[in-house]
C-alpha cells in the first residue's frame, strides 16, 4: 500500500512539474498568461520550486505575463495550494502525538 502510495505521489509530481511555466520562444506573439495561468502557476509553485532548484530551464513565475491579473491569480493559487497541503486532514491531532 505504501509502495503504491509513493508511485502515485511521484507520478503526480512529476505531471505538476511538466507544467512548470516558461516563456515559449516559439510563440513571442501569442497572447501572455493572464489570471488563469497564474492561478495554476500559483498553485505548482512549491512542485516547480523544488524542480527549478536541479533545472535551470524550469521558472517558478512567468515574467512575460499579463500584469496585475496574473499576479492576482498567482497569489490565489499560492494560497490555494497552502489550504490544500495544510489542511488539518493532513495533520495529527494532539491526542496523537501524546499517546507516543
Amino acid at each position: 500500500m505504501k509502495r503504491a502510495s509513493a508511485a502515485v505521489s511521484v507520478a503526480l509530481i512529476l505531471l505538476l512539474a511538466a507544467c512548470a511555466p516558461a516563456a515559449n520562444t516559439y510563440a513571442e506573439t501569442a497572447a501572455r498568461p493572464g489570471f488563469w495561468p497564474g492561478l495554476w502557476h500559483g498553485f505548482i509553485c512549491p512542485i516547480t520550486f523544488l524542480v527549478s532548484l536541479f533545472n535551470d530551464h524550469v521558472g517558478v513565475y512567468e515574467v512575460r505575463n499579463d500584469g496585475h491579473w496574473y499576479d492576482f491569480g498567482f497569489v490565489v493559487g499560492i494560497l490555494l495550494a497552502a489550504s490544500v497541503f495544510h489542511s488539518p486532514r493532513y495533520t495529527r491531532s494532539r491526542g496523537d502525538r501524546r499517546a507516543r
